[in-house]
């Protein structure tokens, strides 16, 4: 199955904003950890930590999949396959990853964190959780597959037996400097 041009611009362009939603909604979450984190301010603290409910799991699910979905089209509807080059794989399993994290992983450390913003807002103590990695990783992988994407490296992944006879079978043979027709 191959994509019309219009069918790829409409999916490259897809993934690219989700892409970019993705990065943003990363963003987003690296500015309420780290504020949150460094604020010598209970009542900001508590506040950062409640948005985390509403504003990271859930969005970021959504464009992880959008993301997803669209690089799947466009790897079946194109050239580079899911699996024929290198870089299309490792964004591939870059993203299964995440989008599986994100819900496995950082869904249960927002919901900590916004019951410890409550907690902070009634006074009461309690153990600031640990989101320090989710902003650090999920835009360091993001960028990776950003970086993939443009530069493209590590060739195709192995040929399959039936493309290695087809590629000899069609090139035609050289005899003593001559080609053989």
């Amino acid at each position: 199955m191959r994509l019309t041009a219009g069918g790829r611009k409409a999916w490259l362009a897809t993934h690219i904003i989700s892409a970019g939603a993705w990065i943003g909604i990363d963003v987003v979450l690296a500015v309420l950890v780290f504020t949150a984190m460094l604020t010598d301010d209970p009542a900001l603290a508590a506040v950062c930590y409640q948005a985390l409910r509403l504003f990271a799991v859930w969005p970021l699910l959504v464009a992880g999949l959008v993301c997803l979905g669209s690089g799947v089209m466009l790897g079946l509807g194109s050239r580079y396959g899911l699996v024929r080059y290198w870089w299309v794989a490792i964004k591939l399993v870059l993203n299964l990853a995440m989008v599986t994290l994100a819900v496995v992983s950082l869904r249960p450390g927002v919901g900590e964190a916004a019951a410890y913003g409550e907690s902070l807002l009634a006074g009461l103590p309690g153990t600031a959780p640990d989101l320090v990695f989710p902003p650090i990783v999920s835009p360091a992988c993001l960028l990776t597959a950003v970086l993939l994407s443009i530069y493209k490296p590590g060739g195709r992944i192995r040929r399959s037996g039936r493309e290695a006879a087809d590629r000899k079978a069609a090139k035609p043979s050289v005899i003593g400097g001559m080609k053989a027709k």
